[in-house]
């Protein structure tokens, strides 16, 4: 029996949204869909997906599957519920901000590593923007509908973001990055020793074909896709297995550091998301590793922070730079790689 394709009325009081949305790649090999959104949908449970699938919530080409159903090559695949999307559900609420510079049209925040920036799948509450909705009436909206915000850093990424406060304020900061007048630097602590004292980093960054919580740079035959990013980096420190760095932004691509430094060889510490969790460099020895898980309970996330943030006053005209100390747990990481790197007859 064929079953009819999904008609959604938009008099239906039943109307369902679209939460997600996937097209197989051409190359697809028959998979379980259930096994396959839990490749593309971060925090996403096997158990979650069964139930939406047995609640009718999955859509193949527009018809309801099971969660035994076989993803082919092209298949437009969507989930769908009776409820928005709760990050369009925004609850202001009390959490405090480290606010590091305010006036009448924008703010600069120092965000901790951990909290979200904005509502999204899973991190529904107790983001900045949260917090943001409480503390200030009428921001203005982004083109995403987000209030505030001109750009964003990572949730385990510490440091500075700056607010709009004002329409004009949003329009002038958002073109400033835009135009990539701006100014963004980052301190990085990366796997391996970075031979160059400098370097520049240029490829097309979009999401992994295979992965999409991650995203990769495109080479070769596919170097046109994706979107174009340049990020400069600078050694500051070297600490044997690993080095600190310096990464200033041309462009503003979505884990455009975390990306670019893993293309180069150079794998955030403790990056999980792109295997910088596991030892990359150093000893067989047991009490290296034992030093090194040390350091990842230390700084229990990548370690990236967003030290500086320049840009120019929407108002006055004048060019603002803010920077930012690094934060306890890397400095804490930071100070045992350097003893370490002392007392170690490293190669």
């Amino acid at each position: 029996m064929t079953q009819a394709p999904l008609e959604i009325d938009d008099n239906n009081d039943d109307e369902l949204y679209e939460h997600y949305a996937f097209t197989a790649e051409k190359g697809q090999q028959p998979l379980r869909i259930d096994k396959y959104l839990m490749n593309f949908i971060e925090n996403a449970t096997r158990n979650k997906i069964q139930t939406a699938a047995k609640n009718g919530s999955i859509y193949v080409n527009d018809i309801p599957v099971k969660q035994n159903y076989k993803v082919k090559p092209f298949d437009k695949i969507r989930v769908l519920f009776e409820h928005p999307p709760y990050e369009y559900l925004l609850t202001p609420e009390n959490i405090p901000l480290d606010i590091v510079y305010e006036d009448d049209v924008l703010l600069v925040v120092n965000k901790p590593a951990g909290m979200v920036v904005h509502p999204g799948h899973g991190n529904y509450s107790g983001t900045l923007i949260n917090a943001l909705t409480y503390h200030f009436d009428n921001l203005p909206n982004n083109s995403s509908n987000r209030p505030g915000l001109v750009h964003r850093i990572d949730k385990d990424t510490s440091g500075l973001l700056v607010i709009a406060k004002t329409e004009e304020a949003m329009t002038h900061l958002s073109k400033q990055f835009f135009d990539k007048t701006s100014e963004r630097e980052y301190v990085a602590i990366v796997w391996g020793n970075v031979e160059a004292d400098s370097g520049t980093v240029e490829g097309n960054i979009g999401r992994h074909p295979k992965n999409r919580l991650q995203n990769t740079v495109f080479e070769g035959d596919e170097a046109d896709k994706g979107k174009p990013a340049v990020t400069h980096y600078k050694v500051i420190e070297r600490l044997g297995y690993v080095t600190l760095v310096s990464c200033k932004l041309e462009t503003g691509r979505t884990h455009q550091i975390r990306v670019h430094m893993k293309h180069i060889g150079h794998t955030l510490f403790n990056d999980e998301r792109y295997g910088g969790e596991k030892i990359l460099k150093g000893t067989t020895f047991s009490k290296y590793k034992q030093f090194v898980d040390n350091c990842f309970k230390v700084l229990p996330r990548q370690a990236l922070h967003a030290k500086t943030l320049g840009f120019e006053h929407p108002i006055t005209g004048e060019f603002m730079r803010f920077n930012s100390e690094i934060p306890e747990d890397m400095q804490q990481c930071i100070d045992k790689w350097r003893n370490y790197s002392k007392h170690q007859d490293l190669e």
